[in-house]
């Protein structure tokens, strides 16, 4: 219950209100003799803690860190003052990261320019680029926070959800990528050459559980202006296996089945967490006929973000390429909608049977 209630709260109270109302609390409490009001205290002060201890980024203003300051100050006055230590520390820890918070920047990865002589996608080995993409993931999907992802189903507010934010829109730009590494070749061979490329990177994302990267390829190559293309048998084929495990049909069983016996590290599809959340979001009130909050409602949204916080625990143990790095070039390179269905009516123009060999 404890978990659930750390993990869900801001679904029905901000983090400023619950800090004054828990601090509220302690202070009617604490100074009354009868036991149960004491205990009541105690219990308030120890959730306040969590709840401190658990704020993220987003969470932090001036005004609440000035909330605890007094708070804190008012322990020491009374006397209280293994508590006011234990509050102060955490007090302090985000202090800190208030006041790096303005001067946040996004971590640029290393760039193409800094590789002398670039190599292509054909070059480098499936199984290497597949791990490179994952450390890519995983530093990004160990920064998200758990209540962005709650908050984003409720509000796809960015600037309450910057971790996801980037995180999402690394996904689309690496799909937009690997779209890209397909349309950019001008023979029929080398195009069917880069799918089974990508098609070999998807087989080792699906050994090493990153089922993120796993996605934003499958996306590329499900795409319609490439799958409009006459592509080899092997290949169609190769696909519609590929495609049975994130099948949307009965609920992404294939996939939620392979998720529930995945075990540490893995990067797991965010779009379906956001869906579920979103789901349960519109589907259930946030109250109760008698005004008291829906806890069933938060308990079904811990649960479907508790696999997440599993696997956020688990870390990957492989080295950067920075050639690799260098050649992904955080994937900025690639072509708009409008330009992938030029190339793609080129190859083959709308209406005819026969695709285009240049």
């Amino acid at each position: 219950y404890g978990e659930a209630f750390i993990t869900t709260f801001r679904t029905f109270i901000s983090p400023l209100d619950l800090i004054q109302k828990l601090s509220h609390r302690y202070t009617v409490y604490h100074c009354q003799m009868n036991d149960a009001k004491q205990k009541a205290a105690k219990e308030s002060f120890s959730l306040l803690v969590r709840v401190v201890n658990d704020l993220t980024t987003p969470d932090l203003s001036e005004r609440l860190l000035v909330i605890l300051m007094n708070f804190d100050y008012q322990l020491v006055s009374a006397g209280h003052l293994t508590m006011a230590k234990l509050l102060r520390v955490k007090l302090i820890e985000k202090a800190l990261i208030y006041k790096q918070k303005a001067s946040l920047t996004v971590p640029t990865l290393s760039s193409r320019a800094l590789v002398a002589q670039p190599p292509t996608l054909l070059d480098l080995k499936s199984a290497e680029i597949a791990e490179q993409m994952t450390l890519l993931d995983a530093e990004l999907f160990q920064k998200i926070e758990i209540p962005e992802v709650l908050i984003w189903a409720q509000e796809q507010c960015e600037e309450r959800s910057p971790n996801l934010t980037r995180f999402t829109e690394h996904f689309n730009k690496m799909s937009y990528w690997a779209r890209t590494q397909i349309l950019s070749q001008n023979d029929a061979k080398d195009r069917e050459k880069h799918v089974i490329k990508f098609i070999k990177i998807m087989k080792h994302l699906r050994k090493i559980n990153n089922y993120n990267s796993y996605l934003a390829l499958l996306s590329a190559l499900d795409s319609a202006p490439i799958r409009r293309l006459e592509w080899h048998k092997t290949i169609t084929e190769g696909l519609k296996e590929y495609c049975a495990l994130i099948d949307s049909s009965s609920s992404f069983r294939a996939y939620r089945q392979a998720l529930a016996e995945t075990n540490p590290p893995c990067i797991p599809y965010i779009g379906l967490v956001l869906q579920d959340l979103t789901f349960v979001h519109i589907g259930n009130p946030d109250l109760l006929p008698d005004g008291s909050t829906n806890f069933s409602k938060r308990w079904q949204q811990y649960h479907i973000v508790v696999n997440m916080k599993r696997f956020k625990k688990g870390s990957y143990p492989f080295k950067k390429n920075e050639r690799i790095i260098g050649f992904f070039d955080n994937f900025e390179y690639y072509l708009d909608e409008d330009a992938m269905w030029q190339i793609s009516e080129t190859i083959k123009p709308r209406g005819s049977r026969k695709a285009n060999v240049n």
